[in-house]
């Protein structure tokens, strides 16, 4: 494996434009913005000139310590407004947009987490389906029409071939948590219809870089084989992820605040990843690599896993000016190097 350069959001890729829109444009708010790829995004936007309203509830899905640490870089900066609260709180969020009045709102916040989903089923639908509408519903009464909204690669369910294309049939996901990403697609794409909002969809393809949730495979692995633990693996190694590394979805949520903001009326779904999918064995050798001899623990398949994903990014790339940049094995060593400074 190839020693990897620093990895910094200062230097991610530009190629998802940069250019400012207008002042009220260029207030942006970001829900979830405590979370992995909301802090690295808010950090983005403030680096180029945005003012960034933040809104999270710090969930305890996991320790609210590393999210006052993801914070820690964006509280920094005069264009960071940080407001704590719960998206499915309808008065709080009416608040904030009414104070703020961004321009455009990229919607992260979520319950995230397929095998979880499948034991909370109730709550992720009232995060990720009922406060989705109602934050739709406060957007359309105070004309904040430009919206990016967090989906997942979650929808097209378990499927042979690839690459997955947006246009592909999503009708079988198979976890409450990629049926809720889907449900929040579908009624986008209402608002869009109806009302006239710009949104993009944007299809997140296993997401991994500097401070993933440790739920997430590749900082569960890599923590465990710093502690000399067992690494508990599902299957027999051959399933497949098309791992992103966070600064290229930071740069296509870019680009894609940037196409919501060109028109009105516009409807896009879009898939970020690297179009390169990985095997589970191949990761497991790249940890290997970069900390020492693994001890593996082989579990019976989960239900809910898909065996791939497999990302076809040519409509982003067209599109939004998406660049899937970092190779999986620099990003995996920049990864593994941040774990070895960070892991608790």
């Amino acid at each position: 494996m190839q020693k990897s350069n620093k990895i910094s959001y200062l230097d991610w890729p530009q190629a998802c434009t940069d250019k400012l829109i207008t002042t009220a444009m260029n207030k942006i708010l970001i829900t979830g913005c405590a979370g992995f790829i909301g802090s690295h995004l808010s950090e983005f936007l403030l680096a180029r000139n945005h003012e960034v309203i933040g809104y999270d509830n710090l969930d305890p899905f996991y320790p609210r310590v590393l999210k006052e640490a993801n914070l820690q870089q964006s509280r920094k900066s005069p264009s960071f407004t940080f407001v704590e609260g719960d998206i499915r709180d309808s008065a709080a969020i009416e608040k904030v947009l009414m104070e703020h009045k961004p321009g455009t709102v990229i919607h992260l916040a979520a319950r995230a987490g397929v095998r979880p989903s499948l034991e909370q089923p109730e709550l992720y639908a009232q995060v990720n389906i009922d406060a989705t509408v109602q934050l739709l519903e406060l957007c359309r009464k105070l004309n904040i029409q430009r919206i990016v909204f967090a989906s997942s690669s979650s929808v097209y369910g378990d499927r042979d071939g690839g690459p997955f294309r947006e246009s592909d049939n999503t009708d079988y996901p198979l976890s409450p948590y990629g049926s809720t990403k889907k449900a929040g697609e579908v009624i986008t794409h209402v608002y869009s219809h109806l009302y006239g909002f710009s949104i993009a969809c944007l299809r997140f393809f296993t997401v991994y870089g500097p401070r993933q949730r440790p739920d997430l495979a590749i900082r569960k692995f890599v923590h465990r084989a710093l502690q000399g633990k067992p690494i508990p693996v599902f299957g027999d190694g051959s399933s497949r992820r098309d791992y992103t590394h966070v600064s290229d979805i930071v740069g296509g949520i870019n680009g894609a605040i940037n196409w919501v903001n060109q028109s009105s009326g516009r409807y896009g779904i879009f898939n970020l990843g690297s179009s390169s999918p990985i095997e589970l064995r191949e990761l497991l050798q790249g940890i290997e690599a970069g900390v020492g001899p693994l001890k593996i623990d082989y579990l019976p398949r989960q239900p809910g896993d898909v065996f791939q994903t497999f990302a076809d990014t040519s409509l982003a790339e067209r599109e939004l000016g998406f660049r899937h940049d970092v190779r999986f094995e620099d990003g995996l060593a920049d990864f593994i190097e941040w774990m070895k400074q960070h892991d608790r």
